[in-house]
């Protein structure tokens, strides 16, 4: 089956929003290929290292809550 990367890397994102915590931090506990491709957009830090969390750019914590909301929101 091929899958379409760019959708996995927003649904990646958006759900890395979900562990957010120390101001713009989240775990990175998701695939690797998804995670370094992030980084290679600039949308998060670098997910290679002995850090359990990585640190989203403003750019990529933004791109995050619009499809948090997009993807997984209910209707008001």
């Amino acid at each position: 089956m091929k899958l379409d990367e760019n959708r996995i890397d927003d649904a990646v994102l958006a759900l890395l929003l979900l562990g957010l915590h120390q101001g713009d931090h989240a775990w990175k506990s998701f695939d690797w290929d998804a995670m370094g491709r992030l980084h290679a957009r600039g949308l998060i830090s670098n997910p290679v290292g002995k850090a359990k969390s990585v640190v989203f750019t403003p750019e990529g914590k933004a791109r995050a809550e619009d499809l948090l909301q997009s993807l997984f929101g209910q209707p008001d």
